[in-house]
């Protein structure tokens, strides 16, 4: 564990740390929070980008455009300092073009970020509390939990994953390619554990409460989008009949082709 200064000329910290578990882990990565790091100040663009699993990067201020991208099974969270007075959840903690890329890991923000949230998101899982526009645009596959406010254009392109949206404003999501519908027991069960999650690491009032909301379930909404689901319900109907993986694999393929 090491506590470390960051500010806004230090671009794609962490990067060459992780290069090197890269290298000597034969890309396997380390087991989780192996590296502890925390960081106070204001980090540059690409904060902990291509970061993989192992490493963990706590930010206790802000950060600018690209923070996660490449994410490749790292943790990274982010926060303002504890003795500050404002309401975290209406101010900016981050830049733009937030997990761009990114392949797997977590991301946990606590406050609002800017434009292209999870942009090209492939697999790994952010909870944040409010977005800019086009959030999650042409993500492909992870998951995403926006306990807050988002811009328009939500979810254009979007084309795998999932994600879950507090008090969706129906204006702003881009139905295009992708369904807003209700939540069922195992969105839930996710949802709450992804709160309970944001309330432990980077200590968010906003999940606190939520958790403790009787409406919480009314209150989401889930994004998946069409071709996405249709996959996965073939999936789940061939190992239902307990069909062979090469006949799931059929059956998902068959499905993808429409």
């Amino acid at each position: 564990h090491a506590e470390l200064a960051v500010r806004n000329v230090n671009r794609t910290v962490g990067t060459v740390l992780g290069h090197e578990v890269t290298m000597a882990t034969d890309g396997k990565g380390l087991p989780d929070d192996t590296i502890d790091l925390d960081f106070h100040g204001t980090a540059g663009q690409s904060f902990g980008a291509f970061l993989p699993r192992g490493i963990t990067m706590t930010l206790v201020g802000d950060a600018n455009d690209y923070l996660a991208k490449g994410l490749s099974g790292g943790r990274i969270i982010v926060r303002a300092p504890a003795e500050s007075t404002f309401d975290q959840s209406t101010q900016i903690i981050a830049g733009n073009v937030i997990a761009y890329g990114a392949t797997s890991g977590e991301i946990f923000l606590r406050g609002l970020v800017g434009e292209r949230f999870c942009v090209r998101n492939s697999g790994a899982t952010a909870v944040v509390e409010g977005v800019g526009d086009h959030g999650c645009e042409y993500m492909t596959g992870g998951e995403a939990l926006v306990i807050g406010p988002t811009g328009r254009n939500f979810a254009a392109g979007m084309s795998g994953g999932v994600v879950w949206v507090l008090d969706l404003a129906p204006e702003h999501f881009n139905a295009s390619l992708a369904d807003a519908v209700a939540v069922n027991e195992l969105d839930m069960a996710r949802i709450r554990e992804l709160l309970a999650r944001h309330v432990e690491l980077p200590g968010s009032d906003v999940a606190a409460a939520l958790l403790e909301d009787p409406r919480l379930a009314e209150r989401m909404t889930k994004i998946v989008p069409r071709d996405y689901a249709r996959v996965l319900a073939a999936r789940q109907d061939a190992e239902k009949r307990g069909a062979s993986e090469e006949e799931v694999t059929d059956a998902m393929m068959e499905a993808a082709r429409g």
